[in-house]
């Protein structure tokens, strides 16, 4: 069957089960391990493949999901990091979404981050009182999307990764794709001063002071 090109694709396991071109790239988690920064900044620019290799190198780490076929003769099997595969709890979301006006900015973050909630609802059958007030209120501050407020969900992403990490008893991979995105709209727009305290406070939560972040 002929192969096709991958124009504009942006997830890993299509690109690989659909019989894409690929170019392998796996060697950029190896890269990525061996780096050993709790936190790595990507700039590149756009159409540089950014996203897709975040889509790679949450495919390959998240413990959730069997990637063995999907790396099946890629580089980074061929090296010491092959056992590294689906070991982690995994996060990846995109804030790519979060344009115009503060209502739909707001509301974009809170989706990806109510879709990863769903993701990993498994894992909050067991909590203690104090995690069920945590979790109820963080809940009803993602429901309540269309309020324009990003403060009420501030510890959504850290007690999530809080959370996950009591699960499985390992430390949490995040992966956050154009996490600029809103920034940049809400200072375009007019209203960088009424959300940017809140989304700042979700990714120093999760990505500065969470002591359940192994890398991001």
């Amino acid at each position: 069957m002929r192969k096709r090109i991958p124009v504009g694709l942006k997830d890993y396991e299509k690109l690989k089960s659909e019989n894409y071109y690929v170019v392998d790239k796996t060697l950029m988690i190896k890269d990525f391990l061996e780096q050993g920064n709790e936190v790595t900044l990507i700039t590149r620019p756009r159409r540089f493949g950014k996203t897709i290799n975040m889509s790679m190198m949450a495919e390959f780490f998240d413990i959730t999901k069997d990637s063995k076929e999907l790396f099946k003769d890629t580089k980074i099997m061929d090296t010491e990091y092959a056992d590294q595969i689906n070991q982690y709890p995994t996060i990846f979301i995109s804030f790519a979404e979060a344009k115009r006006n503060k209502i739909e900015v707001v509301q974009r973050i809170k989706e990806q981050l109510q879709n990863v909630y769903d993701q990993y609802l498994h894992i909050f059958g067991n909590l203690t009182d104090f995690e069920k007030s945590n979790y109820q209120k963080i809940r009803k501050g993602l429901i309540n999307s269309d309020d324009g407020n990003l403060s009420n969900v501030a510890t959504a992403l850290s007690f999530l990764m809080k959370i996950l990490e009591k699960y499985y008893n390992k430390k949490v991979m995040v992966f956050i794709d154009e996490y600029d995105t809103p920034f940049i709209e809400a200072n375009i727009g007019g209203f960088y001063d009424e959300i940017r305290d809140g989304l700042s406070s979700i990714l120093h939560n999760a990505l500065k002071t969470s002591t359940s972040l192994q890398y991001a």
